[in-house]
Order: C-alpha cells, then structure tokens, then sequence
C-alpha cells in the first residue's frame, strides 16, 4: 500500500489482463458479526483485509471473541452463542459504517438483554454520520441508547438492563441509509426467541441490493426473515444464529467497478477479467456491469468472473436511477466524462453522508479536471470534457477511499494530462493495494512514464538518495550498479569464468551476455533479490564487486543490460541510480541530478559504514582510494564520469539524506503540471 502525500498517475493508455478483487467489505463485516453472533467456530476465507475490517475484528476481540488468523485473508471465528461475555467496552471503530451501525444495534439489544454499558467512537467524519434514526428504532424498543456529542450522532453509549417492548412493529426510516434497517435485521434475531418481530419500512428504502444481501446472509446463517415487499420484514420466533461452518466472502463488486470502467476506457488486444466476481454474486454494485454496457462497454461473465472490453467510443451519455448502486455509481460519473453527451445520475442522495459529501466533491474534482458539472440534493450531470478540455489536476481525496479509486480513471484522458492524487493511502479503508492492482493491468506508453535519474561518484549517497525518492514518490528504484555485480555473481554461481583470459573467449562473452540478459533482479524495501534470493549482502563481497568490475567491460553485457534497465521503466514511475542512467539508458528523463561530495566526507561516509558492518579501514586509505577511483572513473572509455548536459549538481557535502531529498523534490515539483 502507498503510503504517500500523493501518488502521480502518467497518461493511461491501455488496459488488459487480470485482476483477482479482495473480499467485499459488506460482506465482510456482517460475515464476522454473523459469526461472531452464532455459536461454533466459522472460517472465514476471502476476507477483507482493510481498515474497516480491522477495526470490526478489534470489536469483537474486545466484546470477548476468540479469533484466530490462519492468514491475511482467513479468520477463524469461535463465536459468543448471543452473549455477551464481557459487559463493558470502549470500541473505536473508525469511519466504518458496516461497523458502526450493525454493534450499535447489537450491544443495545444484548445490554437492555444482559446488561453492560459500552460506547462506540469513530473519527471526526464518523461523528458527522447520521445515526438519529437507527438510535429511534431502538429506543422504541426500549433499548438504552444516549448520545455522547451531538445529537443524532456518534459517539454514543449503549446501556442496560430494560425491558424491550417487542409486541409492536418497530419502524426505521429507509430513505436515509439502508445500513439502519440492516443494522436492525442483524441484531433482533438476538432477541426473538418468544415471538416473532416485525420491522416497518417508513418511506422509500434505498439501496435495496444492500437489504438483499443482508438477508441472504442470515439465512446462511440458520435465519429466514420474511419480506412483504420492501416494507415489511419479520423475523421468526425462535430465531438463532447457527454457523455454517465455512463462509466465503465474494470479492468486492463496487471495486470491480474501477476495473470494468478501466477496460471500458482502454482499447486493448486482451479484455480486463476480473475475478472474485460474477454474474453469480449477491452484492447489488454488480448491476454496475449493466450499466457499462449501457455506456458500451462490452461486459460478459461467468458465476464468479467478468471480461471487459472497450465497445462504443465515445462512450453513450447515461440517464440512470443510481438508487440500487450509490457505491458503483461514483466510477459513472468519470465514465460520463468520455460519453458523446451530458450523463445524469438520479436517486444518489446518500451520497451527502458517507465518507464524505460525494456529491459535493465528486463535482469539484470534475470540475478541477476542466468539466462542467451541475449538482442537486440527490443528483448529479456531468458534461463530457473534448480532447482539448481536461486539465493536468491534483485531485482532493477528502480521506474518502472511492474519491480516490474514481479519480485514478481520469489518468485515461485522450490529452495525455498527468493526474495527481492526493492522499492515496486513504484506500486502505477497503482497498489497501488497489493501485499495485491497477499496475497490473494498465499500461502507458514508455515515454510517458517518469524518470529520475541520479548519478554522481562513488561513495557520493547516490544509492541512499534514489532509495529514499522512490519511497516519497512511490516509484520503483534501479540501483544500476548493483546489476553489474548481479552479474558478476550469477556468473560465479554458474561456473563462468571471468578472468581476464577467459573473457577474450567469444563463447564466454555470449554466456554472460545471455546471464545478463535474463537476470531475475527486483529491488524492495532496500533489498536485492535474485530471483527469491535475498543477495545484498553477498554483492558486498569483494569478489563480486572484482567481477562486476570484469564484466562490465564485456559489450555482450552492456548491451543486455541496457535492455534489462530500460524495462525497469514501470509504473507509475522509477528513480535510477548510476553512472550513464541519464546519458544512455534514459535520456528523456524528467529530471537529472548529479550528486557530489568532496572526497573526504565521501571517506568519512564510507567509513561509518564499514564500521557498521564491524568492518575496519582508516579514512585516509579510504581517501587515496576513492580519489584513485575518481580518476579511473573520469578517463573510462566507457560510461566515463561526467554530468549529463541538463543534470542539475547537487553537492550534499554538508547536508542530511533528508534535505537532499527535499532538495530533489523541490526541483521535481518545478516539472510537474499540478505547482508546489
């Protein structure tokens, strides 16, 4: 997951291949609340891994829960039997809905059961959610339920014992959230094992698939609840909650939205399969798939997979009631900016309370990208944008992790303009890795991508610093001249020579060539990795490094590798460190520094790093050494040490790796559309 003030998206033009969706949220978190519920252990697999599941499992382990983690995606749930073990929590459950409304139901009900006082929390959007009407439905009941801040808010405090009043029909407004009555549907099961009770809907229920799919859970879980219509819903006398042992959650159908509109947008000889999901799939968000046809995508599918590919284009400007999708309908707002006419999106009110006020953003960051947008209390037209209309834009993300998934689809736009999206990391609320995920199946064209080059001469933090832009920018980094010594070693390890003798051999020259060629090399997290080989520490050996210094004369290995160093070229970007980064290998980068040193806190800098690794050598011999070493490096024939022509010098002699960076972003930030 990036984890970044902003992540910059080049032009996108193209999309192809597959992408496996994480679990559903929904899914996810009535799932662990169901089995946490029943009595039994219930594995769950598939599960999402995110912010709003995290804080939902730390509710229950907190309630009294036993879970166990087999893995990032599978939890085994030993559930409570509806008790209540422990009687009093503080739970934080951050700006999760799919938490906050369903354990607000559920503890009031058990607390005016059991007695118990317990408060729930959020963060400050959380508290700016509604809950007034889910909080009157209970006190209909009888239930304890009082405001912590302000009313008809959270945080609140859920307090018993009391004495429920079950006879009567409890009724909740739908017009607000559907997340009420399904909170409702999920608690009361708890409490009517005497009679059966009944839910009224008052006014029109909105999102509806989500109500559908909040029954259809319950009945995997041993409860059938009778619906009239869409107005009444009755829970049976006798109800509890039995696990069905193993649940898997579908992957998240609001996220395949991105990807069904990425395929839709981007002509490609492969469609975007998409799997996790399918035709198969109780989530409403999958009707989104109907709604890209509409547009002219083309959208086939299986029980649990989709293939897309782009059909009409322009896109067709859209009229639609988005009351069944809200989620999904955010992406056919940037889809309407490629339609042939004005797309208007009805029945979204909802939008005004979630992560944020979506309609409201979703409409100033249209409008920052050049469109024109008309907005209402529950509707939303957007006018399409002309190849010369869209603007380079950094787009706000207002910590909504949708805004930020629907604004990468703007990096699509047929005038080549650079997006900018702004506090990407806030996808981890259910998408930690959705722009890893998106890599996988886009592409851009080589030119477009940004590079950074670094150069400069030994010992001079080259390394260190490319490292440390990558990480800022959330770009991939090329230690160059580790490759050289990759070679050297792999070679070692495959019994090819590379003395000096034997690299005068032709067959010689062609092996190492070929080692070259298909070095199985990746750079993370400060590591080198050949193939699932951790080797930075044994490209330190000084035999490596007299072999790297061997082949690197070898044009069979130079030329290998400059194919090899240009494929690092991914993206969404990449900082390159070496000696003819900027000269041969990228010569169109963006931005080209060439960091020095005086010699002498070169020596000091290397000698501070031997002394790490309990490796001794005077500074004055490292000195002579790295001065001998600039001189070598200067008259080389090849790849000789001199500053590209447009390298900006950076003597960091007397500054940090910090203000070095800083430095170095200041100046990327001169070259890029979005300012400072």
């Amino acid at each position: 997951m990036y984890d970044l003030p902003f992540l910059d998206l080049p032009p996108l033009r193209r999309a192809g291949g597959t992408v496996r969706l994480p679990g559903s949220k929904s899914i996810s978190n009535r799932v662990l609340l169901l089995a946490a519920l029943s009595a039994g252990r219930t594995v769950v697999r598939d599960l999402l891994d995110s912010d709003d599941t995290r804080v939902m499992l730390q509710a229950l382990q907190a309630l009294g829960c036993t879970l166990q983690r087999l893995d990032s995606t599978t939890v085994v749930v030993s559930g409570l039997g509806g008790r209540l073990p422990v009687r009093q929590a503080a739970l934080f459950l951050g700006n999760a809905g799919t938490a906050m409304r369903p354990l607000t139901a559920v503890l009031a009900l058990l607390a005016a059961r059991e007695g118990g006082a317990f408060e729930l929390r959020g963060v400050a959007r959380m508290h700016e959610r509604p809950i007034g009407d889910l909080v009157e439905a209970l006190r209909q009941l009888g239930a304890g339920v009082a405001y912590l801040g302000q009313e008809g808010n959270p945080p609140l405090r859920v307090h018993g014992p009391a004495a429920l009043k079950l006879a009567a029909p409890i009724r909740v407004r739908g017009d607000v959230s559907s997340q009420f009555l399904t909170a409702l549907l999920l608690a009361l099961p708890l409490v009517a094992q005497a009679q059966p009770i009944t839910v009224e809907v008052a006014g029109e229920l909105i999102s509806k698939p989500y109500v559908e799919m909040t029954l259809k859970l319950l009945a995997r879980f041993g409860v059938a609840v009778q619906r009239d219509g869409w107005q009444r819903f009755t829970i049976p006398a006798g109800a509890r909650y039995v696990t069905p042992g193993e649940v898997h959650v579908e992957g998240d159908a609001s996220a395949a939205s991105y990807f069904i509109a990425a395929a839709a947008l981007a002509a490609s000889d492969q469609p975007v399969t998409i799997e996790g999901v399918g035709l198969a799939s109780i989530q409403g968000d999958v009707a989104f798939a109907d709604a890209a046809r509409a547009m002219g995508a083309t959208v086939e599918g299986e029980a649990n997979r989709l293939h897309v590919r782009r059909g009409a284009w322009p896109l067709r400007a859209l009229e639609l009631d988005c009351n069944a999708i809200p989620d999904a309908a955010m992406t056919l707002a940037m889809l309407a900016l490629y339609a042939d006419g004005p797309s208007t999106l009805r029945g979204i009110g909802s939008w005004r309370v979630k992560e944020t006020d979506r309609i409201a953003a979703m409409a100033a960051e249209l409008r920052r990208l050049g469109a024109t947008v008309e907005e209402g209390a529950d509707w939303l037209r957007v006018h399409p944008l002309p190849a010369d209309g869209w603007r380079a834009a950094a787009l706000r993300t207002y910590d909504d992790h949708r805004m930020a998934m629907c604004g990468s689809l703007a990096a699509f736009n047929p005038a080549r303009q650079p997006v900018r999206i702004l506090d990407p990391k806030c996808v981890a609320k259910t998408f930690p890795d959705y722009f890893e995920t998106l890599w996988q199946v886009v592409e851009a064209d080589p030119a477009d991508i940004p590079v950074i080059c670094i150069d400069g001469p030994s010992a001079s933090g080259k390394g260190t610093l490319a490292a440390a832009l990558a990480r800022r920018l959330g770009y991939h980094v090329l230690d160059s001249g580790a490759l050289y010594r990759l070679v050297g070693l792999a070679a070692m390890r495959a019994g090819v020579p590379t003395d000096a003798a034997a690299l005068q051999d032709e067959a010689v020259q062609a092996r190492l060539g070929e080692l070259a060629r298909t070095l199985p090399v990746r750079f993370a997290d400060g590591r080198i990795w050949l193939g699932q080989e951790d080797v930075t520490a044994a490209l330190r050996s000084e035999e490596a490094g007299a072999a790297a210094s061997r082949v690197s004369a070898v044009p069979a290995v130079r030329t290998a590798l400059l194919a090899l160093q240009r494929a690092f070229r991914r993206l969404p970007g990449l900082v390159a460190d070496g000696r003819d980064m900027g000269t041969v290998v990228f010569p169109d980068a963006a931005l080209k520094v060439f960091l020095t040193a005086s010699a002498r806190a070169r020596a000091e800098r290397r000698h501070e790093q031997l002394r790490a690794r309990n490796e001794h050598a005077s500074i004055e011999s490292l000195l002579a050494e790295l001065e001998a070493r600039d001189a070598r490096d200067r008259a080389r024939s090849v790849a000789p040490l001199v500053a590209a022509e447009d390298a900006l010098a950076l003597d960091n002699t007397h500054q940090s790796v910090d203000e070095s960076v800083a430095t170095v972003l200041g100046w990327w930030a001169q070259r890029r559309p979005f300012g400072a």
